[in-house]
């Protein structure tokens, strides 16, 4: 978190993972009031920041101060403890609205939706930004409209949204350049330059960079230099442009040490890993390299980063590119693990398992490949989640009740062998009858529970997973040699969602992914889960399969069948257009963790499934290589040639038809 000069702007940095390096987008929290400033909280960040300002919190007033106060709170939480941070935000909305403050509920509504931007929650998230949007422009406070406008584009960016991503970004731009607010149009400028970035458009990402960065050497914004040289850097990384790549990453390596940020440290350790690795990969551009080279700004002769005489220090040969490039990945990842930021650094699992495979080291490059897939495919649902805790709590209370009948059964037992001295006959056999009749009732539903919790487990786990998960309390992974997975997910599902009320939205979702069941269950295709709008399942386990390609596929065309039929019949206001990829190998399967156990698959063939979703179009089916060669006699398929998938390089492509 960094205070920024006397407009005490609080900027606050995602993450977000690209094609090959990671680069930092700014999200910005508004605050253009005194509280910040006040010599209470200098210097403040993190943890002593809480402290300060929750043993601040009960000694004020309910007044606009306690607002902002809370407003900071929860800002202050958000990339930590996300729950928290919406509890203040709340607090802070309830004040504000109860004192009839727009620019307090405005400030409120932004901070919940970076909250719960941050959670992933992209329809809360939006839902807020618009209120405090819609707020901002009701008192004309145009700052506050840019701002929001601004983290709007952040969302629909981080949903692949790019064309309402760029309208936002460039609202937003236009707003602080007539306003004259440089570091509102630094921050937007960034932003753009990130968004043509994954675009591929790589010329306009850098006149983006460059324009942020001139603006933030004119502030002297150490922190906003360190991230956008960085970003920079990555650009010409992808460029193959490996002498300016390195010497960028290390300008903002060094900017991130000397301002103790770990998490630069972290990305610009990994981006420089990468980097060497590429290199080596790349043999035609290793001439020349291998030396410390001058790096100059090309066509930027102004630009005053020259003043830093940054130098690319590029080690010679192969055995050197891999040691350093070693070196810089383990030394990002102690640095991930000690600020528990695994998550956003995940790639560098990856570049060691490359790195220790061209060092020939085999079994390490192993050890951190299986580490690589455990980080990128332990993906929950939370329906499912939500599913198992049921399920938890309903054996919790067979077993419960068990118990009680147990006990009750002894209890009774004793009851009559007293009695059978006291009573006769007749008492006895009432007795004797009455226990039958309680011990019968009781029986019954235990048996009628016992069902329904077999059921729900059958419902979220495999039969013979749920089997031995009952029989021996816990179930191994297996791995599964001849899969095919199958990835769904809906076309500019965010803008669907803001055109649809919210439950139309969610009984639309409802009847898609129930037929989508009823389709997969027909063809002994596997659900594995749901993600949102996206549906993941996969054919050939836990049973084999001979057809499971072909099963899959039938599958496949089937779903499209039924959205095409559902599209024409209620048109794109009223559902989706959908877009599917399948792609065969093997998995690994298993339930993850003790508690809220979850089937779940992992492995490469996981990835590229999703690659051939991400690659497909509207109505369309698109399949690797591998599955098109196991189908191709089956079914009218169209080569698509190779094409760029993120993290994969050129792959080949087919359309089913």
């Amino acid at each position: 978190m960094h205070l920024l000069n006397a407009e005490n702007n609080l900027y606050l940095g995602l993450m977000k993972g690209h094609i090959k390096g990671i680069v930092m987008r700014t999200v910005l929290l508004t605050w253009c009031m005194t509280l910040c400033a006040s010599k209470l909280y200098a210097g403040l960040q993190g943890q002593p920041l809480i402290d300060s300002l929750r043993k601040e919190l009960p000694n004020e007033r309910e007044d606009t101060n306690k607002v902002k106060l809370l407003y900071v709170l929860s800002g202050s939480y958000y990339a930590i403890a996300p729950d928290s941070g919406m509890k203040y935000g709340e607090l802070a909305l309830d004040l504000a609205t109860k004192l009839e403050w727009k620019k307090g509920m405005a400030l409120a509504n932004n901070v919940l939706g970076i909250n719960y931007q941050w959670k992933s929650d992209a329809p809360r998230a939006l839902e807020y930004y618009f209120k405090a949007l819609k707020l901002d422009e009701e008192i004309g406070y145009k700052k506050g409209i840019s701002q929001v406008t601004g983290n709007i584009g952040i969302v629909y960016d981080r949903q692949n949204d790019y064309p309402k991503a760029l309208e936002y970004d460039f609202r937003a731009l236009k707003i602080d350049e007539e306003l004259g607010n440089k570091s509102g149009i630094a921050r937007n400028s960034g932003n753009i330059g990130i968004i043509y970035r994954e675009q591929k458009n790589f010329d306009k990402a850098s006149e983006y960079y460059f324009k942020a960065l001139r603006i933030y050497e004119e502030l002297g914004d150490k922190a906003s230099i360190a991230l956008n040289t960085g970003n920079i850097g990555v650009i010409y990384q992808v460029q193959k442009n490996y002498v300016m790549a390195v010497a960028y990453l290390q300008r903002a390596l060094t900017l991130s040490e000397e301002l103790g940020n770990r998490y630069g440290m972290a990305i610009n350790l990994v981006n420089i890993g990468n980097t060497y690795l590429e290199i080596i990969n790349d043999s035609a551009s290793t001439k020349g390299i291998g030396r410390t080279t001058p790096a100059n700004v090309k066509d930027d002769p102004e630009l005053s980063l020259n003043k830093y005489q940054i130098t690319a220090s590029i080690p010679h040969g192969k055995a050197a590119l891999l040691a350093s490039a070693i070196d810089c990945e383990k030394r990002a990842l102690a640095i991930g693990k000690e600020i528990k930021a695994l998550d956003d650094i995940e790639s560098c699992y990856g570049d060691l398992s490359k790195a220790n495979k061209l060092k020939g080291d085999y079994k390490t490059a192993m050890e951190y490949a299986d580490s690589d897939r455990v980080i990128r495919d332990s993906l929950f649902s939370e329906a499912n989640r939500n599913q198992v805790a049921k399920l938890e709590k309903s054996r919790e209370k067979y077993g419960d009740s068990l118990k009680v009948v147990a006990e009750k059964k002894t209890a009774d037992i004793k009851a009559a062998h007293r009695r059978n001295y006291e009573l006769i006959g007749a008492g006895v056999l009432l007795l004797a009858l009455g226990f039958i009749l309680l011990l019968s009732k009781n029986l019954k539903l235990l048996t009628k529970e016992k069902k329904r919790s077999d059921n729900l487990l059958l419902n979220i786990l495999p039969e013979e997973v749920a089997n031995q998960l009952k029989d021996t309390g816990t179930s191994a992974a297996k791995q599964f040699d001849d899969v095919t997975v199958l990835f769904t997910d809906f076309v500019n599902f965010t803008a669907s969602s803001e055109r649809m009320k919210p439950e139309v939205l969610l009984e639309e979702l409802n009847i898609c992914f129930r037929r989508f069941d009823e389709i997969t269950h027909k063809y002994g295709i596997e659900k594995i889960k749901t993600i949102g709008d996206a549906y993941l399942a996969v054919g050939g386990l836990p049973t084999p399969d001979a057809k499971h390609a072909e099963n899959t596929i039938r599958a496949a065309k089937e779903i499209r069948n039924f959205m095409e039929d559902r599209l024409a019949k209620l048109g794109r206001e009223r559902t989706f257009e959908i877009r599917i990829g399948a792609h065969s190998g093997s998995v690994v399967a298993g339930i993850v963790g003790i508690k809220k156990f979850a089937y779940d698959i992992w492995g490469d063939t996981v990835n590229t499934a999703a690659r051939m979703e991400q690659n497909s179009e509207a109505g369309k089916i698109n399949i690797s290589e591998t599955t098109y060669a196991l189908v191709k006699d089956k079914f009218e398929c169209t080569y698509r040639g190779e094409i760029e998938a993120k993290g994969k390089g050129r792959l080949k492509m087919y359309y089913i038809f």
